[in-house]
């Protein structure tokens, strides 16, 4: 059985609740990512995806200045790293998210995304169903 520690991407970039929009933003465009966790101490605190610049940042008229945390998400689905490739896929279908955040003793050690699922082709068509499960809701 495939678990998420097998497809996970683990060399993830962080920011901290010290650092302001503008410093997210240009990380994601740096690194061509759309979600960002902020992380404090190796423990997650949130995250901040594209989506959350523009509908918490940008249309709430908040500056490049303001800090991570009145931007971010802070009500994560997460998921162990020994958790089934189907149980993610089955997460993020129910949740209606592209990727979750792994942790392992309160610590952010990875992210598994759609992509990472559909690239790996270890979901028998998993990454699929979860995107369509997604987009239909």
């Amino acid at each position: 059985m495939q678990t998420v520690r097998d497809v996970m991407t683990t060399n993830v970039d962080c920011c901290t609740p010290l650092d302001n929009v503008f410093e997210v933003a240009t990380k994601m465009k740096d690194l061509n990512v759309g979600a960002i966790p902020i992380v404090e101490n190796g423990q997650l605190l949130g995250m901040i995806t594209d989506r959350d610049l523009v509908v918490r940042g940008i249309a709430e008229k908040h500056p490049g200045s303001n800090s991570v945390t009145n931007v971010m998400s802070d009500h994560l689905i997460t998921i162990g790293p020994d958790t089934s490739i189907a149980e993610a896929s089955h997460l993020m279908a129910e949740h209606q998210v592209r990727r979750l955040p792994v942790v392992e003793n309160r610590q952010l050690i990875g992210i598994v995304s759609l992509g990472d699922l559909a690239v790996r082709d270890y979901s028998d068509d998993q990454a699929g169903d979860a995107l369509s499960d997604i987009s239909e809701k």
